[in-house]
């Protein structure tokens, strides 16, 4: 018969481990309850999933499938945020009826992102809403429930303020709000709305909510007047160049368009905005940077951006962000040949006409 060390020294008789499952099966549901208890106090004994017999993990499992679900509630709730417990028991449990899944899902440390993941995939609405409630959920699972787009289960993941939301993803759920109601409230209190979103999120809510974000944020009146008017114009069937390009001329009217506009226009993914913020700053035309953005360089966007007074070591961040909203481009095979000697805004606005300038056109 084979046997393994316990803590204190005492063997195990693995093989007649397996007698458990037997000896259970006949008890009553209080003495199987106790029976079950036992092992699980006797599996932590042993050294819990780093150091316990493989045959009693298996014996400690099968008794768990096979015990009844008010046993496997009260063992869900005993083992919930135990890091000592075997990681394939939890993700069962995670997968049991709500009742048995809420507490595991909320606090076991053994749930990694690919089994919030599987629930999101295949459980119920109940466990999904439950994922997204779960403290500290990572940016993954969190873009996943954005993606399946179920209310229900956003609105939970609006309430969870330890969730980690990327910038871009708070802004979709930001979105989310405009048709989805239940999210304004728990959005306008939520600790990572920025002052954009909440600018984005004031044209979509009641009076009560618009003074709330008004109190929080310390709005200025003509940007709140702007975001309301954006809104409207979204609403009433403009198209979303239409609407960037005028927003990007009432925040320009405004005061309120500067550099740093830019790069929080592409965070937001906003690329029709970017690009008619940039047309206002530089002073160049749409269509030219248009051109800029799907070209083989990137010399000319950075020459645009130069003309707009952004700080040139911001543009490789900016350039990254305008790639991935843009299909990867605009290309630049030669690394960093965008990096051109320091040059005035003028100067860059010349060079960009003279790059950009259609081959049939005037010359500049």
């Amino acid at each position: 018969m084979a046997f393994a060390s316990s803590r204190s020294g005492d063997p195990l008789p693995l093989a007649s481990l397996h007698q458990l499952i037997d000896l259970a099966a006949g008890r009553p549901p209080q003495e199987r309850q106790r029976l079950l208890l036992g092992v699980a106090d006797l599996y932590h004994s042993v050294g819990g999933q780093a150091d316990a017999p493989p045959a009693l993990t298996e014996v400690f499992i099968a008794m768990v499938r096979a015990a009844e679900q008010d046993i496997r509630r009260v063992l869900a709730e005993r083992l919930a945020d135990a890091a000592w417990a075997p990681a394939d028991l939890m993700r069962l449990l995670a997968a049991d009826a709500i009742e048995i899944a809420r507490p595991v899902i909320a606090a076991s440390p053994l749930l990694m992102d690919a089994d919030l993941l599987a629930l999101l995939q295949d459980a119920s609405l109940e466990h999904q809403v439950q994922v997204a409630l779960r403290p500290d959920l990572g940016p993954g699972p969190a873009r996943v429930i954005l993606d399946r787009g179920e209310p229900a289960v956003m609105t939970a993941l609006a309430v969870n303020r330890t969730a980690r939301l990327e910038a871009r993803d708070m802004t979709r759920l930001v979105d989310k709000a405009r048709s989805i109601a239940a999210l304004r409230a728990p959005l306008t209190r939520h600790p990572q709305l920025s002052e954009d979103q909440a600018l984005r999120l004031y044209a979509w809510v009641g009076d009560a909510l618009r003074q709330a974000i008004s109190q929080r944020f310390s709005l200025d009146a003509s940007a709140l007047a702007t975001a309301v008017a954006a809104a409207a114009q979204e609403a009433a069937g403009i198209t979303p160049d239409e609407a960037a390009a005028r927003l990007a001329a009432k925040l320009h009217a405004a005061g309120q368009l500067r550099p740093s506009t830019l790069m929080r226009a592409l965070r937001e993914e906003k690329l029709d905005l970017f690009i008619h913020a940039l047309a206002r700053l530089s002073r160049l035309e749409t269509e030219a940077l248009r051109r800029a953005l799907r070209g083989d360089s990137a010399r000319p966007l950075f020459l645009a951006c130069a003309a707009a007074g952004l700080d040139r070591a911001a543009f490789p961040a900016l350039l990254r962000e305008v790639r991935q909203l843009n299909h990867g481009l605009p290309h630049d095979p030669d690394g960093e040949a965008w990096r051109p000697a320091e040059r005035s805004a003028t100067q860059a606005a010349y060079e960009f006409r003279l790059l950009t300038a259609p081959e049939d056109g005037p010359s500049v």
